[in-house]
């Protein structure tokens, strides 16, 4: 996606706070979709995550945590245990090898405990600055913006930035927002992407953001065809607040989980 010519930095900007605003009122559940109670749950269950859907990971991670609670847990548990209990996640073998060193790391390092600072997180194994940011945001309370798959591909094709490296858009995009807006900004946009603004087929025609989207028609613009693209649990919700009648969303959909 390439910029308009005719934008500027500050319209640019305005139209981002209003894209914002739009996903503010249309995603009003927005959150973090891996389960969690603590830093390190969390940790493990980013590290759990990277090639699979958090769904995946939340039915893996209550017997996983059950089974090794502390950091010192992790640092001394049995390879071929941990392998078994976490390979539906895929890649178990290296997600093995990251949280036993996580464990090691956290040990010899931190007293056990996960830091708070993104200086900190990004050296442990296993733990880059999107995963960095995702703990940040989600277990301290430290705004952070989190560049997965999905929020790189909206930001771009928002036109919002022409970066593809991932720090560069989220420095780029950060400036655009608050800092106390980062963390539920992009918890909003990684919804939008799984619910509505799919990277094949997007449902334009469904999309509240359609005004402000410059790549409007990337996907089917008429309601009834778009309707059907939508998904998660609040499908007829977001029908609704793109003014597209609810019951063209098929019965079916409104059972689906977004991925």
């Amino acid at each position: 996606m390439t910029r308009s010519a005719t934008e500027t930095d500050l319209g640019r900007t305005r139209r981002a706070r209003r894209i914002g605003r739009v996903l503010t009122e249309t995603h009003p559940d927005a959150h973090c979709e891996l389960d969690h109670g603590s830093p390190l749950e969390l940790a493990v269950a980013t590290i759990l995550s990277a090639q699979c859907t958090d769904k995946k990971v939340n039915e893996v991670t209550p017997k996983l945590f059950a089974r090794y609670p502390t950091a010192a847990d992790y640092a001394g548990a049995d390879r071929g245990e941990v392998e078994e209990m976490i390979k539906p996640t895929g890649f178990y073998r290296n997600k093995t090898n990251s949280l036993i060193q996580l464990g090691q790391a956290l040990v010899e390092r931190y007293a056990g405990r996960v830091p708070n600072r993104l200086a900190d997180l990004v050296t442990l194994p296993g733990i880059g600055r999107k995963t960095a940011n995702v703990i940040l945001g989600n277990a301290f309370d430290v705004p952070g913006i989190t560049v997965d798959t999905h929020f790189q591909r909206l930001v771009r094709r928002w036109g919002l930035t022409t970066e593809t490296d991932p720090v560069k858009i989220e420095h780029e995009i950060g400036a655009m927002f608050p800092k106390r807006d980062w963390t539920m900004l992009s918890h909003r946009i990684i919804f939008h992407g799984r619910r509505v603004c799919h990277a094949r087929k997007p449902a334009c025609g469904a999309c509240t953001l359609a005004k402000l989207c410059p790549s409007y028609g990337t996907g089917p613009t008429e309601p009834a065809a778009a309707a059907k693209l939508l998904k998660g649990p609040r499908v007829r919700a977001l029908a609704a607040a793109a003014g597209v009648d609810p019951e063209l969303v098929p019965a079916q959909a409104v059972q689906a989980e977004a991925p």
